[in-house]
């Protein structure tokens, strides 16, 4: 592991790719060659190595670009990577497809586990050479959409606001304002219509054609096999979508006619679902340098291993999580393989979001901590993206007893409010996914036809939901443009909801037993990617979604609560 200092002294220096076709040529002849498994252990070290390096210095481009997107040095290496790395991937692919008919498979399956080179084949079998260009057409949609995105200045109550600093005001005690910022935030989108229907309509026709090449009928199996998906396939997504339906929608509705009770207003319109206490929702009592400190304290004291953790971050700054002019409107986690280090990526906007970045990003980043020190190669570090947010939105749930650190004296206002919240995410969580579905199985809809086809999602996922009499742009539908993962991550977004399931499973087994219910959270971060899915979930002691029934038993505790507070406030 190379010596790290800390993240702004990581030095970066653009890959030779032609070099690197090389060091492939001559790894892949050495594992042709190769007479004994040593040697073959040998090239897959080496190749740890090369892609390694790879990895780092492609996410330092990345997330120096994210940081200042008007950084025109970053744009162009990032540009410069998503060019020429599909180039060499069939030279990575090759060396795939020679380890799975190397003559030492039951060696390397005895060293590091069947799961290894199931990824391995799962990888080379959604690559073509005959997608590479589109690949590259793909990259530079994706980061067209960020830049327009980015680009985002909305005037307001005296400043200029972010795509993220906006939304500080959608939970504002003041109903006018919040309408006004609502208004103002779906002006951006709407004067942005033809341009971001646009890019969409060239990605589902890119990714579509992508599929076609693969010799699928559309892009939805590619797009599983992208995600890594082994054990469960579409049919299994939709009978889970079903379950959310039948068993939390209604729940959902009866939350936001409280909810609506509760603020004073007739009829709960979209820009009133975020404030969920009529003198203000709870709000972090201090500003970022006071949370991350809170932060450190919170984790020192859950365990010695996130003491240990949070250490590493801050002694090496690997966090950015102010929100300044021109940085990319998301959050995120990401690593320097390099020096097994995470990053978390955030702009802070004053609400219970900068909070849940210190638990869900961070619980990303501690689960990559542990994997990269307790699993011995780079393709186990990363778990399936299904099981990747359990260990967020599990950490966000283990915070609940710190809540003081960071609210105060409104901490049972954050414990309600964020619960609700995880619940009420949910059947928004399966539209998206349903909306992609859609989308990639009719990629000949216009985008006057997806809108409408996200329209009809919404009143069937979420009935409550209503825009008001003078937002028409998104009372047609045109909500789904804001979701980043829409156009970035294909297919990823069910995973947010998949994983809800198990993390308010931990909820409820860490009131029955915090030291067991730690143990098998802490084994399911060790684990990182060296099991399947539904081993993982075995050997974290976790339920399997797709089982009839597994929606009601996962989110049962948490309604209970949130059913007794309900009819506290029926009793008043």
């Amino acid at each position: 592991m190379n010596e790290l200092k800390r993240f702004e002294d990581m030095q970066y220096v653009r890959p030779d790719f032609v070099r690197l076709k090389q060091l492939y040529e001559r790894l892949n002849a050495r594992l042709l060659e190769a007479k004994t498994y040593a040697e073959v252990k040998a090239c897959i070290l080496e190749e740890e190595e090369i892609s390694s390096h790879l990895h780092t210095m492609g996410t330092l481009a990345m997330v120096r670009h994210t940081i200042d997107t008007t950084d025109q040095f970053y744009e162009a290496e990032e540009e410069f990577f998503n060019h020429e790395y599909p180039e060499l991937m069939p030279y990575a692919q090759q060396f795939g497809l020679n380890l799975l008919n190397s003559p030492f498979k039951a060696d390397i399956d005895k060293e590091y586990g069947e799961q290894f080179l199931k990824a391995v084949k799962l990888s080379a079998d959604c690559f073509s050479e005959k997608n590479i260009s589109l690949m590259q057409e793909e990259s530079d949609l994706v980061n067209r959409y960020q830049r327009l995105t980015s680009a985002c200045k909305i005037l307001f109550d005296g400043g200029e606001h972010n795509l993220y600093g906006i939304l500080k005001y959608f939970s504002d005690p003041d109903r006018e304002v919040r309408k006004a910022a609502a208004k103002k935030y779906a002006e951006f989108f709407e004067a942005n219509d033809a341009e971001f229907g646009e890019i969409f309509d060239k990605l589902v026709k890119i990714r579509h054609q992508m599929g076609v090449n693969m010799g699928f009928e559309d892009f939805v199996p590619l797009g599983y096999m992208q995600q890594g998906r082994m054990d469960y396939d579409e049919k299994d997504v939709a009978a889970f979508r079903a379950q959310v339906l039948e068993t939390l929608v209604p729940f959902c509705e009866e939350i936001y006619k409280a909810q609506a009770k509760r603020i004073g207003v007739d009829k709960i319109r979209y820009y009133d679902e975020q404030l969920i206490f009529t003198d203000g929702n709870a709000v972090p009592i201090g500003d970022r340098e006071y949370l991350v400190e809170q932060a450190r304290k919170m984790y020192h004291d859950m365990s010695a291993e996130t003491g240990e953790f949070i250490d590493f971050m801050l002694e090496h700054g690997l966090m950015d999580l102010d929100n300044k002019p021109n940085k990319a409107p998301t959050g995120y986690m990401t690593t320097f393989n390099d020096y097994k280090a995470p990053f978390v990526y955030s702009c802070f906007n004053g609400t219970t979001g900068d909070v849940d970045v210190l638990t869900h990003e961070m619980g990303h980043a501690f689960a990559g901590y542990m994997a990269m020190r307790h699993q011995p190669l780079q393709a186990m570090w990363s778990e399936p993206t299904d099981i990747a947010e359990i260990h967020s939105m599990s950490m966000e749930q283990f915070a609940y007893p710190y809540a003081e650190l960071f609210f105060g004296d409104k901490a049972d206002k954050y414990r309600f409010q964020h619960l609700q919240e995880a619940l009420t995410f949910i059947p928004f969580g399966v539209a998206v996914d349903e909306f992609q579905h859609v989308v990639y199985k009719n990629p000949e809809m216009t985008p006057n036809e997806r809108t409408a086809a996200w329209k009809a999602l919404e009143e069937k996922y979420m009935p409550w939901r209503d825009y008001g009499d003078d937002n028409e742009f998104f009372t047609r539908g045109g909500w789904w443009y804001h979701k980043l993962h829409i156009f970035h991550y294909p297919f990823y977004y069910i995973n947010y909801t998949l994983t809800s399931m198990g993390a308010l499973e931990f909820k409820s087994k860490q009131a029955q037993d915090k030291a067991k219910c730690w143990a098998d959270y802490m084994t399911l971060c060790k684990v990182g990617g060296s099991l399947g899915y539904l081993e993982t979930l075995k050997a974290a002691n976790l339920a399997n979604p797709f089982e009839k029934g597994s929606v009601q038993r996962a989110v049962g505790y948490a309604i209970d609560i949130l059913r007794a507070e309900l009819n506290k406030e029926n009793m008043k």
